[in-house]
């Protein structure tokens, strides 16, 4: 890559900027991450643990590992990862994430790692990680492919990337966009644009394309009876997270 900025998209990186205080507000422009989040961390938690052979029951699991979380807004991931022992870098397209992330982080006692920085940036850098976080990010950018390849230079030999996005159909266009954006008003009008959306075969084959072995994929679910979020081994239509490996 030629430039830092090569696959961040501007005004999709404002859109994000422009939330940037409600960040840990869980009723919020960030609601759906809020109540989406125990969801993300279970899956998150279980396949590092089983990919590096950590006990996800001991103190602090993943002390010794290196992770990058990209796209790390507020910090909601970063929080959680760095309590379980990791050491966390918190990267993001947008300034005004980052002292928003800085201030939570120093009232929660926890020392991570926050930059304003891109993927490419860190690449060029020669930064890597045992564990690359990318959630909610790719259907942002502006070239997946060249982000995915990015994020894999960022990978250490037999490192993991964990990766969420939304899937392209006519439910993710009702529930995503119809629902959290025009009917419950969780995120402002134009958060999300359906046509960016990318379907779990056209994820797998861009991991494949960018050097990765998809090893998981599963849905994430919500349930509006239990107002609770759940993980599938089926239901992919809205949202769904891949786990994939660099053979190295």
């Amino acid at each position: 890559m030629n430039a830092a900025t090569e696959t961040i998209d501007p005004d999709e990186v404002a859109k994000f900027e422009a939330m940037a205080a409600e960040w840990w507000d869980p009723n919020g422009k960030f609601k759906p991450l809020h109540m989406l989040n125990p969801c993300r961390l279970d899956y998150i938690t279980a396949q590092i643990a089983a990919e590096f052979g950590r006990e996800p029951g001991a103190r602090q699991p993943f002390s010794g590992l290196r992770i990058l979380d990209i796209g790390c807004g507020g910090g909601l991931l970063s929080e959680p990862m760095a309590r379980l022992g990791a050491s966390v870098l918190g990267a993001d397209a947008a300034a005004g994430n980052i002292p928003v992330a800085q201030i939570h982080a120093r009232q929660s006692g926890l020392d991570i790692d926050y930059r304003h920085t891109t993927a490419e940036a860190l690449a060029r850098a020669e930064e890597r990680f045992d564990v690359v976080l990318n959630m909610e990010v790719v259907e942002h950018v502006a070239d997946p492919q060249a982000f995915l390849s990015v994020c894999r230079q960022l990978l250490k030999p037999g490192g993991l990337m964990i990766c969420s996005t939304l899937n392209r159909t006519a439910r993710s266009f009702a529930v995503a966009i119809i629902g959290a954006e025009v009917v419950m008003r969780w995120l402002p009008r134009g958060t999300h644009e359906w046509n960016r959306f990318i379907t779990p075969d056209e994820l797998f084959s861009m991991l494949e394309g960018a050097g990765l072995r998809p090893v998981d994929r599963k849905g994430m679910v919500f349930n509006p009876l239990r107002w609770d979020w759940s993980v599938s081994d089926r239901d992919l239509s809205v949202n769904y997270v891949t786990a994939s490996v660099n053979p190295g």
